[in-house]
């Protein structure tokens, strides 16, 4: 098929739309996946936390420096010694169906986030009680004080996403399908198409934050576009031709060795705009045998190459890559060499032989989940079978669409139920710079991110850190949390990266981090 028909047609790109809908401003993305799930508290996946970030707004955002500003709340007072908490939203605020957003909204949309976000339960333990005194005020009476409350509030991944009561009362196990939500862009469900094409829409109700400057994810939520269309290529060469064609104008994660190409190109910019970049990882599902045993998961940390993993997923610009990585962002102030000799000494298949052995592995069928639509964890899965294999893991490599691998990545059932025993992943740096927000690395068992560690010793540590009152002492602890990791072995880090963007030349404004559609220009 010629690639102009594909994207007519399998793409069903907005080459198509309606005449009308095309002479409006419409910024064209290709995102580094299919949107499958729409919810972005039933799923941390990335791919839903950007379109979450179109239709919801936060009750805080995030600045360029990563600190927590007053987003839909006007400002708030603290009393009683740091125990209780009253937000005032700020005035102007509707949903996307004419309706008000009260406080009753934030507390039912709080309660559902707090239920399932790490850094949220925390929060949820800490209240005594969370309740909306008046229809602009919501009050926290805390059991402690709990002095990261906005940052809390703000995280801009697993972010807690404002909607009305009667969608925020679903129970967090269940999956909201009706976008509704109070942020500068409206989903428009009667244009999507399943795999190929989702579409968003200016409000006009939106009332932008009065005061200030835009500053990532903080300030003023700018739409200067009348449409943003989502048009999933899987194929990146169709991609890539599609930019140069201008048939799309953005390209969230293009292929390392496509950079060369787009860069030559005189209306294509290549840049790496999220300043945390991207962490990756072998993720464990530790609920399951073989690696419910510690011993088990700790014997591959002699197997994984984070050199070879980031020349895998984006070749060999070094500069783009770091593969000396932990549990922690590198460069970040908790960052730390603790017991990274575990990574970076020689390498040596040998010894995972012998250590598997020593642990107990009695050939169990191993589950890998593989999405191959996404380069960058196709590219770390097909490197971690082959060392698997090698080793004499029993592996049953099972390659599909993103998808489809998401939504089952929620099956706490064995194997033989759709269960799996592995998966490739990586999560925004930002949320890596601090045990508090660092979810994968934490032990919450049943209660935490897809996996299901569970470890005593790194929560009490992750306590101390919450309680800690100085730098040095927060710098010790993260240590700590380290080194125990490396023990418990929630994940293996398999190195940081950061991921260019491509887009036309004709996108200006805030293309800083990730995927934010206000404050950008195109034209």
């Amino acid at each position: 098929m010629k690639r102009r028909a594909f994207l007519a047609t399998a793409a069903a790109t907005s080459l198509s739309a309606p005449v009308a809908a095309q002479q409006r401003s419409t910024v064209r993305f290709v995102p580094q996946a299919d949107l499958a799930l729409l919810d972005p508290v039933f799923t941390t996946g990335l791919v839903t936390r950007n379109h979450g970030f179109l239709v919801f707004d936060q009750l805080y955002g995030l600045d360029d420096d990563f600190m927590p500003q007053p987003q839909m709340v006007e400002g708030h007072v603290v009393e009683n010694d740091g125990r209780t908490w009253k937000l005032t939203l700020r005035d102007g605020l509707r949903f996307h169906d004419g309706t008000p957003v009260l406080a009753r909204d934030v507390v039912a949309s709080i309660d559902r986030w707090t239920r399932t976000d790490a850094l949220g339960q925390n929060l949820r333990a800490a209240t005594e009680e969370l309740s909306a005194v008046s229809d602009k005020v919501v009050q926290f009476r805390l059991k402690k004080p709990f002095p990261l409350l906005p940052a809390a509030l703000a995280k801009p991944s697993a972010f807690c996403p404002v909607m009305p009561e009667r969608l925020a009362s679903t129970p967090a196990n269940v999956q909201v399908t009706e976008m509704v939500g109070s942020g500068p862009f409206r989903y428009l469900a009667g244009e999507r198409v399943a795999g190929s094409r989702n579409v968003y829409e200016k409000f006009a109700g939106y009332v932008p934050r009065p005061l200030g400057t835009p500053s990532f994810a903080a300030g003023p939520k700018l739409a200067y576009i009348d449409r943003v269309e989502w048009v999933t290529l899987p194929d990146a060469a169709t991609a890539a031709a599609a930019l140069q064609a201008g048939e799309v104008d953005w390209w969230e994660q293009p292929q390392p060795d496509l950079l060369p190409l787009l860069r030559r190109h005189r209306d294509i910019r290549v840049e790496a705009k999220e300043r945390g970049g991207l962490m990756g990882m072998i993720r464990f599902n530790h609920l399951l045998p073989p690696f419910d045993n510690a011993a088990v998961r700790r014997a591959f940390l002699a197997g994984v190459s984070q050199t070879e993993n980031m020349q895998a997923v984006m070749g060999e610009e070094r500069s783009l890559w770091n593969d000396r990585c932990g549990f922690f962002l590198p460069g970040s102030p908790m960052a730390t060499d603790a017991g990274l000799e575990v990574m970076t000494g020689p390498r040596s298949l040998e010894k995972v032989k012998r250590d598997l052995d020593a642990a107990g592995y009695k050939g169990e069928r191993v589950v890998f989940v593989v999405p191959t639509d996404l380069p960058a964890l196709n590219a770390m899965s097909q490197l971690a079978a082959d060392m698997f294999r090698k080793v004499g893991i029993n592996l049953d490599y099972q390659a599909m669409d993103w998808g489809t691998v998401l939504p089952r990545l929620n099956n706490r059932e064995g194997i033989d139920r759709g269960g799996w025993n592995l998966w490739c992943n990586y999560i925004p740096g930002i949320i890596a710079t601090s045990p508090a927000t660092q979810s994968y690395v934490r032990g919450l068992g049943r209660n935490g991110p897809f996996g299901w560690p569970e470890s005593a010793r790194i929560e009490a540590l992750r306590d101390q850190f919450m309680d800690a009152d100085s730098l040095a002492d927060q710098q010790r602890l993260s240590r700590e949390i380290q080194m125990q990791a490396w023990q418990d072995v929630p994940y293996i880090p398999t190195g940081a990266w950061m991921q260019p963007f491509a887009f036309r030349r004709n996108i200006t404004g805030m293309l800083n981090g990730f995927p934010l559609f206000h404050n950008i220009r195109k034209g």
